[in-house]
Parts: structure tokens; C-alpha cells; sequence
């Protein structure tokens, strides 16, 4: 195949996009109109169409999914085959990304292979257009999830959520295929909630934001206002008491009425759902409300929620924002899905104001959390995205619950759709590949090509070529953020490094100089064919510091070149750990190309300081080591094992290596669970909360009894046991045990140790038991849960 990508805009075509008289004042540039040629995202499309789209209707396929129309359907028999009321949705997204894939390139056989899956879908669609799987084939299975009847229970049904992937999956496939085959299925549905929601009918809103985002892509393709009132109106429903309902409260932004909320708050892949839903109905309507609510919402996620890799989610308990400025590092849950999200909303905030500083985090999300879930052979998925880990993560092949492997296959097949836009005799280019493109704007039609090695390289050259022989436009060029050394349009990161290189911008070979208006170059002029623009971005190393209200990154700094922010991985480091790395300020650090490693990279290089418990096990020594760096998206390609984004800048914050103790080496066995190392990784937690260390935990086993075995190498005396007890009461389910003892092997007998010692269940401590020595090979810990909770472990230690 040519190393050539063609793609297609799902949002807006010049055949059947409906005649709005308000929209996006900016508009963003048609798949079909950009070729993207070799390089970086040509690389990442293309494993994508040929792995990873195949790969996810494999799966979908073997866990049930599609079988689920199947049986709705009547064609077969049987009882809903997978894990969740909600995964008729996953089936969308990929025929979503499928369709995508067509437009790249033609493939006879995967359209053959949708056919036959919408005509399962249709098979299952009822009468009046209600399409739920779950409901229609009778399972009893998720009763009690999804209420009784159609609509009760929207709140957690998904009922809506499915159907708004559906309508975006409709246009998708339409656009690829000109088949109206799954559009009429969409628009059956569509027409039958507009005649169930709305004023003076059923008055909810979304339990998932989704539909909202779908309706108004179906408002675009029939020109149907009532699409784009309906998803205004289940906006509109949102907040307590509006219509007299108790509203189901932040987890689903539900708490206020969207025009009035202005911190993220709730689960974060349905705020950024919920955002973009919103950003589209107020270029459409005109609603000033929805931006004002829209700003200040961003100004909180940027100004205190955001991560440096640009994830948002803190806390795997609602999978969502948490508190101001809290940004764990090792519990981060970033969730892929969010990741996407955030840069959907990010994207229309620029086309809603032209202001770079949105396309900046969009393309922070993008290059770095983004693409961390997904592996790079992409087969393989992160569905939270950790900026800091001890050897617990890998990817995944697959999820019960595959909401990212589904999403992404949409996904990065659409990166063409952020990289230009227009406005009248404006153009606007937004990011950085190598790619050709035809756009036209109210003067004509102009040719570009852009050549790069970015993000690796600064240097950016751009050919253009008006159809006219001479035309005036303006051409503004994105001059990224963290090139102007600001880390973020705002306070929660800065550089610490002051720039020692400056932006180069010319035409003609001849400098100019730059005119930046709300982050972009601006060259306003007559253009030629052939003109050319030679960019040149400082790629400099950068560290990075974090508000100081960000307790997890106090005393510690983070490594940026570009786009791309950094980590330090096990593999490339003395002995297999980071913990202990110290990077001071004096640390020369150097860029490095390696073509070889993880499909070609820039590493940064230098010379830090390791430190270790001393001899004495009082104090600690340093050493210098070698330091190697990588880009953090391409982490958890080379095994388990330790790895950080914010690296100690402070001796206060270092880990030393402790040496080996008796357990070290040990076998440990449990009733079940996993992260068994956990409890033997000397990590001290702050609290018996702390969910920023690894923990052990046997939920979701609850009131049970449980054990933790421990195996020597060799037969030890013991006479101590501590135990660091996991206890997160208020967000999860785990709570110290009511009871616990200790055995030890004695032949093959368990025999109790001998103690006058309370066996502690407190919690923020260690609870030591101290007994009558004895020489053994193996102790178990028992324990008794409470009722309706889980146990779990911090850490334990023995003497």
C-alpha cells in the first residue's frame, strides 16, 4: 500500500451536512481532504486498521456482543452472553472505527462483515424502534440495573448511552458506504425517544452522557431540528429539582443545572461526553450560557484537575475528577475513554473560540495519555493510565467492560479531523505529521504539504500552492505552548528552565517575525505557488514542577521535550528501580534518537544520584548512575516493573532501597486476589487510605475468611509480626478485619503462635503482635472480614 492515509470527516461533508444558520465559527477540515503520509500517526493509523479494528470485531464476536443481537433478534437462542447490559455499545464503536477504516481504504470483505452484523442489529431492533438487547431477549440478569421496563432506570441503564454510539456509528457507516442500512435503524430509534423525551413527555436526562453528542450528528445529516432539541432538553434536565426530581448527583454531573456547574466534578468520561454535547448544541443555538458554564468548567480542569500527561480522572472509586489539586500519581486512574473525551472537548473549544491554548491540552492528551492505552502492536489496552507504577500494570488483551479497546479503534483513525480548520480567508493549522491537503477557502482553493519528523523534531516545513496564481489569506500556525515555555494556559504547571533557543519562522527562506495572536503565527499575505514555510520549534528538554497545592508532585519535577512528557521505566535503570532516583537541578541531561528501541524514540539521557540504606541500616548513601528516560506513552512494552513520571528533585521525597529482608525472597500464597508483592514491597503508606502506594486486597470477597501465606527459602526464627492494614472506608469497600491471627508450619500442622498480645485491627498504623519465638519455614495470617466488606493489606514485616 502507498504510505498514504485518506480520510473522512464524520462531522461535516459539503453533500449531506445539513444547512445550519448557526454553528462551529471555526470549522474543522474534512477527513477527505487530508492525506496523512509516513510518519508517526501514519504508523499508529495503520496498525490500528490493520490490527486493531480486526482484532476488536474478533473479540466482540467471541465474548458474545454480536451474538446478543442474535438472540434479541429470535435468529438464535440462548441468554445474553456478555458481562454487561451496556455492551450492545461496543458493537457501535467499532463498526464506527470499521467504517473509518473503509475510508482509508476500500476493503470488500470488512464491509461484507458490518452487513451482516447490522443485519443482526436490525434484527433486534423492535417494532417502534426501541433497541436494547438486554431487554428485548427477556435476561434476568440485569433486573435490577435496568428496571422493569423501558426508560425506569436511565439513571444506570445505558438505555441512551448505547443509542448515542449507535447514531454515531450510523453516520459513520453511511458516509463510508452510502448504505442506509444502519442509518434507518438509527433514525427509527432517534424518532421514537424525540416521541418519548421532551417537554411534557418523560423529562430525564442521560444517565450517560453520549446521545446527546449522537443526536446532533444525526441533526446534521437530515437538517431535523428536533434532533438537536432533543439533545439540548436532556442538557436542559440536568440538576436537582429541575422538574421536581431528585437528581442523581455528581457522579453523573446531576447535581446542578449545566448552565450553573463550573468545577468538574463526577465521572470523567461522561463530563467530557457531557462538555462536547454541550459545546456542539451552543454552536448550533447560540446559547451563551452553555460557553460561559463551558469556560469556567475548563478553567477548573486546567487550572487544578488536569494531569501533566493530560489524563483527567483522579480516583478509580466513581472513575472520576476528585478534590482540587488532588493528582495521585501510582492510583491515577486517567481512564483511555476520558482521554478521548477531553480531547473532543478540547477541539470544539477552539473551534467555538480560535484560541490555541485548547488545541495545546488536546494535543497533551493526545500524544501522551492517549496513547498510553493503547500498546503499540495494538492488540493490547491500559484502561486506567497510572503516572507512576511498581511493577502492577500491564495491558490488557481485552475487558469485560471494553469500553477504551472499542473507542479507541474509532478514534485514531480520526486524528485527521483536528489537524487544520477554516474560518472564511482564514486557515489554521493545528498539528504537526507529515500530510497533503486541499482546503478551500472563500478566496479559492489552496494546496498544502507538510514535511516533518515531529514530535521528535522541531523543524516543520509547509508547501503551499493556491489554485489561483496568486491569493491573499491568512495563515495561522499553532505555535504550541510549551514552545513559549508555558507548560499550561495556566498555574498547575510550570517550567522550571528558562528557554535557551527561540522559534524560527520564515518564508521564502527569508525570517520573519512572528505575529501571535491567540497562539497562533499569524502571515497574512499574497501566496504563491510553491511559497514556502520553514518553522523551527526548540525542542528542549524541560523539567517540569507542579503547582504547590499538588501534594503527590511536592519536591519532585517531571521531564517534557515537545509534545511529549517522559518517564523513567525499570528496564533502562540501575537495578531494575526509580523509586530511589534523585534528579537534581544540576543534572545534565541530554536527546537521544534510538530508531531501534519501542518503534523509534527520543530518550533523554544524563546522570542522576541512587540512593540505598547504608550498611549500618541507619543511614543512607548515594551514588551517581546512569539516567534514562522515555516517552510515557510507550511504557509497559518491556515487562513489569517500576515506573515514574514526577522523579524526586528532593532528598525528602526519595525512596531508598532498603534491602533484602527475609521476605524478600519469599512465596507468597493467598485465599485469592492478585498484587500479591504489594505486602512485601517495604513501601510505607501515609494511611491505611493511602491508595497512592500498592495495597493487597481480597474484595470483591466480602465477610469471608481469608490468609495470606508466607514462604521462606530457608527455616527462620520469628518472634514479630506487623501488618499495615488497607482500609478505605468512604470510597471503597475494604475495611480492617474484625479478627486475625497467625500460624506457622510445625510438620505438617498449623498450630496457632503462642501470644498474650491483642491482635490490633487499627487503622493509619502498624499493628504488631509479638509471640513466642519459633523456628519455621511458612506462617499464614488469617483473617475474618467484616460483614458486607473486604480485607486488604497494606504491607507486612516480621522480626
Amino acid at each position: 500500500m502507498r504510505s498514504r492515509i485518506f480520510f473522512l470527516l464524520v462531522i461535516v461533508t459539503s453533500t449531506i451536512t445539513a444547512q445550519t444558520k448557526k454553528d462551529y465559527p471555526i470549522q474543522p477540515v474534512p477527513f477527505t481532504q487530508v492525506k496523512v503520509e509516513k510518519g508517526f500517526w501514519f504508523d499508529r493509523m495503520e496498525t490500528n486498521r490493520t490490527v486493531t479494528i480486526p482484532y476488536a470485531l474478533k473479540l466482540c464476536e467471541e465474548t458474545g456482543r454480536i451474538k446478543n443481537f442474535a438472540i434479541a433478534g429470535g435468529l438464535e437462542k440462548g441468554d445474553f452472553c456478555s458481562k454487561y447490559y451496556f455492551d450492545d455499545s461496543d458493537v457501535y464503536k467499532v463498526i464506527e472505527g470499521a467504517s473509518y477504516a473503509l475510508m482509508l481504504k476500500p476493503d470488500k470483505e470488512l464491509e461484507k462483515q458490518l452487513d451482516k452484523i447490522i443485519s443482526l442489529i436490525s434484527s433486534a431492533q423492535e417494532k417502534d424502534g426501541y433497541l436494547y438487547t438486554a431487554r428485548t431477549m427477556g435476561t434476568h440478569k440485569f433486573e435490577r440495573v435496568i428496571g422493569p421496563s423501558r426508560w425506569l432506570n436511565e439513571e444506570g441503564s445505558h438505555e441512551l448511552y448505547n443509542v448515542g454510539h449507535l447514531y454515531e456509528a450510523a453516520v459513520a457507516h453511511f458516509m463510508a458506504t452510502k448504505k442506509k442500512t444502519l442509518l434507518n435503524v438509527a433514525l427509527k430509534n432517534a424518532n421514537l425517544v424525540c416521541n418519548v423525551f421532551g417537554p411534557g413527555k418523560i423529562s430525564l436526562p442521560s444517565g450517560h452522557q453520549e446521545i446527546e453528542i449522537g443526536l446532533v450528528k444525526l441533526y446534521r445529516v437530515t437538517g431535523k431540528e428536533k434532533y438537536l432539541k432533543l439533545a439540548k432538553f436532556l442538557l436542559d434536565m440536568r440538576g436537582d429539582y429541575v422538574n421536581g426530581r431528585k437528581s442523581w448527583g455528581e457522579y453523573n454531573q446531576d447535581h446542578k443545572p449545566v448552565i450553573e456547574q463550573d468545577e468538574a466534578v463526577g465521572h470523567a468520561v461522561r463530563a467530557g461526553y457531557m462538555y462536547s454535547g454541550m459545546a456542539d448544541v451552543a454552536a448550533l443555538t447560540g446559547d451563551k450560557d452553555y460557553l460561559k458554564a463551558l469556560d469556567k468548567i475548563w478553567n477548573n480542569v486546567a487550572g487544578k484537575k488536569l494531569y501533566l500527561t493530560g489524563g483527567v480522572g483522579a480516583t478509580g472509586s466513581w472513575e472520576g475528577f476528585g478534590k482540587n489539586y488532588d493528582l495521585p500519581n501510582a492510583s491515577a486512574y486517567n481512564e483511555t475513554c476520558a482521554s478521548i473525551a477531553n480531547v473532543f472537548w478540547n477541539h470544539r473549544m477552539f473551534l467555538l473560540s480560535g484560541e490555541a491554548k485548547y488545541l495545546d491540552v488536546m494535543e497533551r492528551t493526545l500524544y501522551n495519555a492517549l496513547l498510553s492505552g493503547i500498546s503499540m502492536k495494538g492488540n493490547s489496552f491500559f484502561y486506567p493510565n497510572p503516572l507512576e507504577s511498581f511493577g502492577t500494570h500491564e495491558r490488557a488483551a481485552w475487558f469485560d467492560c471494553a469500553c477504551c479497546p472499542t473507542n479507541v479503534t474509532r478514534f485514531i483513525s480520526s486524528v485527521a479531523n483536528y489537524m487544520y480548520a477554516v474560518k472564511g480567508n482564514e486557515l489554521f493549522v493545528n498539528l504537526f505529521t507529515n500530510n497533503e491537503t486541499e482546503i478551500k477557502l472563500n478566496n479559492g482553493k489552496v494546496n498544502l504539504k507538510q514535511r516533518t519528523n515531529y514530535p521528535w523534531d522541531g523543524k516543520i516545513m509547509i508547501v503551499v500552492s493556491p489554485n489561483l496564481k496568486e491569493e491573499k489569506f491568512s495563515l495561522n500556525i499553532r505555535i504550541p505552548g510549551w514552545s513559549q515555555n508555558e507548560a499550561i494556559a495556566s498555574d498547575l504547571y510550570k517550567f522550571i528552565d528558562q528557554p535557551k533557543e527561540k522559534i524560527k519562522l520564515a518564508v521564502n527562506e527569508k525570517p520573519i517575525v512572528l505575529k501571535i495572536e491567540n497562539g497562533f503565527a499569524v502571515i497574512n499575505r499574497n501566496w504563491k505557488a510553491g511559497d514556502m514555510i520553514e518553522l523551527e520549534l526548540p525542542m528542549e528538554i524541560k523539567r517540569v514542577a507542579a503547582n504547590e497545592n499538588v501534594e503527590a508532585d511536592k519536591g519532585r519535577v517531571a521531564l517534557q521535550r515537545g509534545p511529549i512528557v517522559y518517564a523513567a521505566e525499570w528496564v533502562d535503570n540501575k537495578d531494575g528501580y526509580v523509586r530511589n532516583i534523585l534528579l537534581n537541578d544540576n543534572s545534565r541531561l541530554t536527546a537521544e534518537y534510538k530508531p531501534e528501541l519501542l518503534n523509534g524514540v527520543e530518550v533523554i539521557k544524563g546522570n542522576v544520584l541512587g540512593y540505598r540504606l547504608a550498611d549500618d541500616k541507619k543511614n543512607l548513601k548515594q551514588s551517581e548512575q546512569e539516567f534514562i528516560a522515555i516517552p510515557y506513552y510507550s511504557w509497559a512494552h518491556r515487562g513489569k516493573g517500576e515506573m515514574s513520571v514526577w522523579l524526586a528533585s528532593d532528598e525528602s521525597t526519595v525512596r531508598p532501597l532498603l534491602g533484602p529482608t527475609i521476605l524478600t525472597n519469599a512465596k507468597l500464597t493467598v485465599s485469592h486476589g492478585k498484587n500479591l508483592q504489594a505486602m512485601i514491597d517495604q513501601l510505607e503508606p501515609k494511611s491505611s487510605i493511602d491508595e497512592s502506594l500498592p495495597y493487597f486486597h481480597w474484595w470483591p470477597s466480602k465477610g469471608e475468611k481469608e490468609f495470606v501465606q508466607l514462604d521462606f527459602t530457608k527455616p527462620e526464627e520469628i518472634s514479630e509480626v506487623f501488618i499495615y492494614w488497607f482500609d478505605d472506608t468512604g470510597i471503597g469497600e475494604c475495611k480492617v478485619p474484625t479478627t486475625w491471627k497467625i500460624l506457622y508450619k510445625e510438620g505438617e500442622k498449623w498450630p496457632a503462635v503462642y501470644t498474650t498480645d491483642k491482635y490490633g485491627v487499627e487503622k493509619d498504623k502498624y499493628n504488631s503482635v509479638i509471640f513466642e519465638t519459633v523456628r519455621t519455614q511458612s506462617i499464614k495470617i488469617e483473617i475474618q472480614s467484616q460483614k458486607d466488606f473486604a480485607g486488604g493489606i497494606h504491607e507486612i514485616k516480621t522480626k
